[in-house]
């Protein structure tokens, strides 16, 4: 399931994006149009910008915006770095520990397969294409 965190920084990307030739975006604008808090948006915004997804200008004049053009934007990267995994079960997640059952999980294959064919969808899809 895709938390609060991961919908409303693919919203945030989607509205950056929505207006990019507009210089740096307020982030209060954006909470704004979206209806998120700015609370919430100053939890996630820190990982965009590590990250360089976004860049963010302090002071007047200043806000957000994207680093990249839309089209170079994935849904699942965005929603890998907000949610911070997008694996099915715990054990396939980065860093997890050995499972004692992984040799003979009979379920193991079934549950990567469903993480590629989650993944693949994600990555199919970019910010540019909420912006047409």
């Amino acid at each position: 399931m895709i938390s609060t965190r991961g919908r409303y920084g693919l919203r945030f990307m989607i509205d950056l994006a929505q207006n990019q030739g507009r210089g740096y975006i307020p982030m209060k604008d954006v909470a704004a149009r979206q209806g998120i808090s700015t609370k919430y948006l100053e939890q996630i915004l820190p990982v965009l910008t590590k990250n360089k997804l976004i860049e963010a200008v302090h002071g007047k004049g200043g806000g957000y915006r994207l680093v990249r053009k839309p089209e170079e934007y994935t849904v699942g990267e965005i929603l890998r770095l907000t949610e911070n995994s997008l694996t099915s079960v715990a054990c396939l997640a980065d860093g997890a520990s050995s499972c004692d059952r992984a040799d003979t999980c009979i379920t193991l294959d079934f549950w990567k397969g469903l993480d590629n064919v989650v993944n693949q969808y994600l990555d199919e899809h970019t910010l540019a294409d909420f912006v047409k």
